[in-house]
């Protein structure tokens, strides 16, 4: 197996501190709590920007202050989010390719997400692959149900994606896709057999879901955006604490981690496609 390339998603847009006392928000926390994840054994941070008032936001001058602060640190993948909060609109969300990262996800396709709809609509998903082809920007396509793989085979054979493929399976979310390791057995044999592909379990499936990625040959993101605890009822001291987690059971399975230039290696950064 390659060696295991561990995302941290450090804040997301809807964890708020009331419920997770340890969770960054200023783009100084979370260069720091992205620098703890790298000493710890992550070669991606996954980033929502917040605002001063602690509200999700997809402001580029945001986010560009962020990533400078993350490399002034250290090499690990700057990966911003293009989904951002439910209430943000198209030319909003389109704010962090600005800042011309390396990676950045792009959602394909339209999914219940808790009590609102987390909308990407066609022409949202073409806008968003031609945004980072014009940037030379690796999409981390963010799969919610089986429908949405389809979707990005269409923007492959549209000239928008170009292969391999990276893939981060969502699973969890209220109203998406369930986190039984079946499903995650289901969206896996449905990938392209030369696609890469992260698991992100949210909540208490983060876990088990990483150890079966980890065995099975895929990635693992953990992190506050998808789980705010350590075991049940007990709150995680941080988010390099998860990732600490996962080395260790890693380690004890076999599977060597990747630093960040090895993850740009494994995926393809930066490679004329």
């Amino acid at each position: 197996m390659k060696k295991l390339i561990i995302t941290a998603a450090l804040t997301g847009a809807e964890v708020t501190r009331e419920q997770q006392p340890n969770l960054p928000i200023t783009p100084d926390e979370i260069a720091r709590a992205a620098y703890e994840c790298y000493l710890a054994g992550a070669s991606i941070v996954h980033v929502h920007a917040r605002d001063e008032h602690g509200k999700a936001s997809q402001s580029a001058e945001i986010y560009r202050i962020i990533k400078e602060k993350i490399e002034n640190k250290c090499n690990v993948i700057f990966q911003p989010s293009t989904g951002g909060a439910v209430w943000h609109r198209f030319e909003e969300r389109t704010g962090p390719l600005e800042v011309f990262p390396e990676m950045a996800t792009l959602s394909t396709g339209t999914c219940n997400f808790g009590e609102d709809v987390f909308f990407n609509p066609q022409n949202y998903m073409e806008g968003f692959a031609r945004e980072m082809q014009k940037r030379g920007i690796k999409p981390e396509i963010e799969i919610f149900e089986r429908g949405m793989i389809a979707n990005a085979l269409k923007l492959v054979k549209k000239g928008l994606l170009a292969p391999p493929l990276h893939f981060d399976l969502v699973m969890g979310v209220p109203g998406a896709i369930p986190g039984d390791v079946e499903d995650l057995v289901y969206l896996k044999n449905r990938l392209p057999s030369d696609a890469t592909w992260t698991v992100a379990g949210i909540g208490r499936y983060e876990l088990p879901l990483s150890v079966h990625a980890i065995a099975m040959g895929g990635h693992v993101r953990v992190g506050f955006e998808d789980n705010i605890y350590y075991s049940k009822g007990k709150l995680a001291d941080s988010n390099a604490q998860l990732v600490e987690r996962i080395v260790r059971i890693a380690k004890e399975l076999g599977r060597e981690i990747a630093t960040p230039d090895e993850a740009r290696e494994i995926l393809r950064i930066g490679v004329q496609q």
